[in-house]
């Protein structure tokens, strides 16, 4: 009972950190500073050039922004489809792993058995940490790809640099991975016991059964198969007193039928 409770609560813990992953993943994708440049394009004016997966925007030192969507799907570079799409796929498997949980966890008693709850919380935990590399992959793609143009000397375009949105990015899906880990490992060991708890084989052992033709006397007819005869010391002992008091007793028995009681002789006279 003490671990069940101790499991209980590891999984609220796993399941709280995994849900403020996703939940800062989300957040991302409404937030415009993926990658950020400042610099002046005229002499006396500045502006902040930031890009995310939806927009390019610019804002100058008074605080107006002005921004521009993509034109077109299909003008768009195969980074910028790939990161969309494993972006949202984050999100969705983040959703779909909020419920299993909430369904298998041990604190809502809502699916059936202890075994069909393991499982059913170790397939949410599968599905956080999906979440969680995708999310990850995506971000890590945008800082990648932001640092190499930023220290190649032939790249002649605008520079960019990290911003807001991948450091919470990489937070939230560190959130998602360490979390879905611990909860995926404390399940499995309940939904699949033989593997988790593999104990090393002993070898085998043999007893002679103790049997008539085990406890063999000397004397008696030995057995037409080569047999290895076990005599206790005990047993040999009593074996040996026994004939010991067979043998008196047969000599007792010679020695009274020898020994006949004399008569008186008859008198031829009387």
């Amino acid at each position: 009972m003490r671990q069940r409770t101790v499991v209980m609560y590891v999984e609220i813990g796993c399941f709280v950190s995994c849900l403020c992953g996703w939940v800062l993943n989300c957040s991302t994708l409404a937030t415009e500073y993926w990658v950020i440049s400042e610099s002046a394009s005229v002499v006396l004016s500045a502006g902040d050039y930031y890009s995310n997966l939806w927009m390019d925007c610019v804002a100058d030192t008074t605080g107006v922004s002005d921004c521009k969507y993509f034109p077109s799907m299909m003008d768009l570079p195969v980074f910028l489809h790939v990161s969309r799409a494993l972006a949202v796929v984050s999100v969705i498997f983040g959703f779909w792993g909020a419920v299993l949980a909430l369904i298998g966890m041990k604190c809502t008693k809502i699916g059936g058995s202890e075994l069909a709850n393991a499982r059913v919380t170790f397939a949410a935990a599968l599905t956080y940490m999906a979440s969680g590399f995708c999310g990850m992959i995506v971000y890590s793609w945008w800082g990648e790809k932001a640092r190499s143009e930023f220290v190649d000397p032939y790249f002649l375009e605008l520079k960019f640099e990290l911003g807001a949105a991948l450091f919470i990015g990489w937070g939230g899906s560190c959130l998602l991975i360490c979390g879905s880990a611990v909860m995926g490992y404390f399940s499995g060991r309940e939904s699949f016991p033989k593997r988790f708890n593999k104990q090393p084989r002993k070898p085998p052992t043999y007893m002679t059964a103790r049997t008539r033709r085990t406890y063999m006397l000397p004397g008696s007819s030995r057995p037409s198969r080569p047999t290895t005869v076990i005599i206790p010391p005990s047993h040999q002992s009593y074996s040996q007193s026994r004939g010991s008091r067979a043998s008196g007793g047969r000599r007792g028995t010679q020695e009274s039928h020898s020994v006949r009681p004399s008569l008186p002789p008859i008198d031829s006279a009387v």
